[in-house]
């Protein structure tokens, strides 16, 4: 009976031992399993850490300027520094002959547009003041709802105030939204500009600004000597040149950008509309390139002003509340700058 039970404990011993065994073969990873599940981790870190990384806006977005007018996409205005509300998308006469200024006004202010861009030396301001009276008279907007802008040129800043009435009569209108200087000229742009400044006080502009001062400098020549600060800039602005050195300068005086050219301008829209960047992005978005470049200037802060003398683009132009860039997508328009102007004046 010892025998026997000293051999049954022995066969049981020998059973719990295999069983042991083969428990901690089956729960102990092989010597190549374990790499292997390390590296997929590895990879998978590496990739989410590069996905990141490639969509991080903070290395290309612009960023946020320090007492730069803040754009109101409900209302589609900006308050500008002396208290006026201005619509932050409108439509350029830039070339436009009397019949397609007066007829792009129309159709601009039936599409939606409240901002229309005009100049003496375009020689259509008349005209835009036809078209703006026929959106009137057929109620479409009144006077009030529409801000009109008009550029005094260099060959009268010598006789600035004379200018004013001039273009009021031009436009048929009792005041006008914004008069600016349409390029520097340091010999009697700062004469001009006191012009404007007493116009403002008699009520016939509403508000004064520059355009075409490129240098810091220059800028601040004309602020420094008189005493209403701009409440605009327009300078040529669009992805290849975004003019971000003076959007800096200006924020501290309140005064915002406007883009003349944000298209790039006639001859070059094809050029930026063929650009592998923003056509991409209109096809994500299923808009067209105009659409991307006027959506990204309106959500980098810059006042849009497209020019066209056909109705269906005056339309689509203005199409563009519907649909937001990401912030990825802002990143990579900012990347586009080059610093590049398109045009020699």
């Amino acid at each position: 009976m010892k025998t026997k039970t000293i051999i049954r404990l022995l066969l049981a011993l020998c059973l719990l031992l295999a069983g042991c065994a083969h428990q901690n073969s089956s729960s102990e990873p092989s010597a190549t399993t374990e790499p292997a599940q390390a590296t997929a981790t590895e990879q998978q870190a590496e990739q989410t850490t590069a996905a990141s990384t490639s969509a991080d806006p903070t290395a290309t977005a612009p960023t946020e300027i320090d007492g730069y007018p803040a754009f109101d996409f409900d209302s589609k205005t900006v308050t500008l520094n002396n208290g006026y509300e201005m619509p932050i998308l409108g439509l350029g006469m830039f070339s436009l002959s009397d019949s397609q200024a007066e007829n792009s006004t129309y159709w601009a202010l039936k599409a939606g547009f409240r901002l229309i861009d005009t100049a003496h030396i375009y020689g259509n301001e008349a005209a835009v003041g036809r078209g703006l009276q026929r959106a009137i008279d057929e109620g479409v907007v009144t006077r009030e709802e529409v801000f009109i802008t008009t550029k005094m040129w260099t060959s009268d800043f010598d006789n600035g105030d004379a200018a004013v009435d001039a273009s009021l009569e031009r436009l048929c209108v009792d005041y006008i939204d914004l008069m600016i200087l349409h390029h520097s000229q340091p010999s009697n742009d700062v004469q001009a500009y006191k012009a404007m400044e007493r116009a403002v006080a008699d009520g016939k502009l509403c508000s004064i600004g520059l355009s075409n001062y490129y240098e810091p400098d220059d800028f601040d020549r004309v602020v420094n000597a008189t005493t209403i600060k701009p409440a605009l800039l327009q300078n040529e602005t669009h992805p290849y040149h975004q003019s971000g050195e003076m959007k800096a300068h200006i924020a501290q005086y309140g005064t915002v950008l406007e883009s003349w050219f944000p298209l790039g301008g006639r001859g070059n829209t094809q050029t930026l509309f063929n650009d592998e960047t923003i056509s991409g992005i209109a096809a994500a978005h299923g808009v067209s390139a105009a659409q991307v470049i006027i959506r990204w200037h309106l959500q980098a802060g810059n006042i849009c002003i497209p020019g066209s003398s056909n109705e269906q683009h005056i339309i689509e132009d203005y199409d563009v509340w519907d649909f937001e860039l990401s912030e990825e997508e802002m990143a990579r328009m900012t990347a586009l700058d080059k610093n590049e102007r398109f045009a020699d004046y």
